[in-house]
């Protein structure tokens, strides 16, 4: 029988919630590429729970105990005396989330003789080192694209919110002020801008079609350029390179994943070439900005703006310069974590386990690193 750590995040301030918001979830029968959705053999919650806390525990405390495995549930996860670094040495397989990611780093990993496997809750494994499970034998999963659309909605979201200046305007409204010109000095209409994304895989394709209503002018740039239909379809313009993309923007949404040649992409050099007043949307990784980079072109007015819900580290430290820095709409890392999110990777982990115990290949879409190499999503992901 196999020890499985799990690590999520805290409980509601107010404690777990009893009752459901809504009755019930939309019903979806496949991803927008027609990727079928997550397939256990049965889920043990109703969808729409909050899943994702320490309370909620994915929903798999009674599937792993009644197979007679042990499961640990923890937040506990930074530093040499957490939960997870004291239950880490025996555990064969981790699980934890981007959104308050237990870090596999290369020592951890080397210190965990039985781990065999680790399951991201949601997509994006750069929190663990994937050299050194590759190095170790240890397999990386993901849910690929259960919250794909969740985090391309959370994008149009922030570009809205940044470009009509909604934030400040809220807040005079809790002051109980009218402030009108206050809240419309730094309100433009959307309509008629330059949008582009880096990169335009399942998240930034899916952002592409949510903004084409909006009569925007739609760039791009990746690794993999897409069909030539699909360019015709939405009226893209490609760009090799991020360097030509930022030149043509008005707003810039980051979509990439985070590896050597993203850490820190957009830095003083990159953001300096975008237009002078531009708006810079990263919910991707934290990393793959400057932290420094960013506040000082929103202090010269650089960027009119920036969003985002990944830090680094995360979760961020209370001092850290983008929560007090000027024109800014962050939140913590929520943008993948929708109740109907956390239904879909929930039910993808415990997809995984479930054809994991049985000896059974995980599917492609899933593997990150699998015998000791990149493997499915990964590979086309990561380099």
């Amino acid at each position: 029988m196999a020890k499985i750590l799990c690590v999520l995040y805290d409980d509601p301030e107010n404690g777990y919630p009893q009752n459901m918001i809504r009755d019930d979830l939309p019903e979806l029968s496949s991803y927008p590429d027609g990727q079928t959705l997550p397939s256990p053999s049965k889920i043990d919650y109703t969808p729409g729970q909050l899943l994702g806390s320490v309370t909620g525990e994915l929903g798999l405390r009674k599937f792993l105990e009644d197979a007679g495995h042990e499961f640990i549930v923890t937040s506990d996860k930074d530093g040499p005396d957490s939960v997870f670094e004291k239950e880490l040495p025996d555990a064969e397989i981790v699980i934890s989330q981007p959104f308050w990611p237990a870090y596999l780093t290369a020592d951890r990993i080397g210190k965990a003789k039985k781990l065999k496997l680790a399951i991201t809750a949601g997509i994006g494994s750069d929190h663990v080192d994937l050299h050194a499970a590759m190095k170790h034998g240890v397999t990386v999963a993901e849910v690929t694209y259960c919250n794909s659309i969740s985090v391309a909605e959370h994008v149009v979201m922030m570009i809205l919110s940044l470009v009509r200046n909604y934030i400040p305007s809220y807040q005079w409204v809790v002051k109980g002020g009218w402030n009108i010109a206050d809240c419309v000095q730094r309100s433009y209409d959307l309509e008629g801008m330059t949008v582009g994304t880096v990169a335009a895989g399942r998240i930034g394709s899916a952002v592409l079609r949510r903004l084409k209503p909006f009569d925007v002018r739609l760039h791009y740039t990746d690794r993999h350029r897409l069909p030539a239909d699909a360019e015709k379809e939405l009226d893209l313009t490609f760009h090799e390179n991020a360097d030509s993309l930022v030149r043509a923007c008005d707003v810039v949404t980051i979509n990439c994943p985070l590896h050597p040649e993203t850490e820190h992409l957009f830095n003083d050099s990159l953001i300096g070439k975008m237009k002078r007043g531009a708006y810079l949307i990263n919910t991707a990784r934290g990393k793959i900005c400057d932290r420094d980079a960013v506040v000082r072109a929103l202090e010269s007015g650089q960027l009119a703006g920036y969003a985002g819900d990944v830090w680094y580290p995360q979760p961020a430290p209370k001092d850290h310069p983008w929560r007090t820095m000027p024109n800014h709409g962050m939140t913590p890392h929520i943008s993948g974590s929708s109740l109907s999110a956390q239904n879909r990777y929930a039910a993808g982990t415990r997809e995984i386990l479930e054809r994991w115990f049985e000896g059974k290949p995980l599917r492609s879409d899933y593997l990150i690193v699998d015998g000791g190499k990149l493997a499915g999503a990964g590979a086309h992901s990561y380099s």
